[in-house]
């Protein structure tokens, strides 16, 4: 998936990844589709919850999405037709947002 972004949006340098994929994607990344990967980690020493950097952004995101009764249940069977209503109401969120 990261190869295939890069190809299609050549502007992205630095994409953040969960604690789950620490490892050899990191380097594989770098090497292969020339994106920086950076690793959210939750600090060993926090008990309890902890507010962790830059993910916030993926949440939020996926609310705003789901916000679109469409999106409650998945009833696409084919992933082009999901991706493009994606893309609609991604869109649809940004022109609502727009000053």
């Amino acid at each position: 998936m990261l190869k295939a972004s890069r190809a299609r949006y050549p502007f992205i340098e630095r994409a953040f990844a969960d604690g789950g994929y620490a490892g050899r994607l990191v380097s594989w990344a770098k090497d292969k589709a020339h994106i920086v990967v950076e690793i959210v980690k939750r600090d060993p020493a926090a008990k309890g919850f902890e507010v962790l950097r830059r993910r916030w952004v993926v949440e939020r995101t996926f609310a705003w999405i789901v916000k679109n009764r469409r999106f409650a249940r998945d009833y696409e069977q084919l992933t082009g037709v999901a991706e493009t209503l994606i893309i609609i109401a991604a869109s649809a969120t940004l022109v609502r947002r727009w000053p």
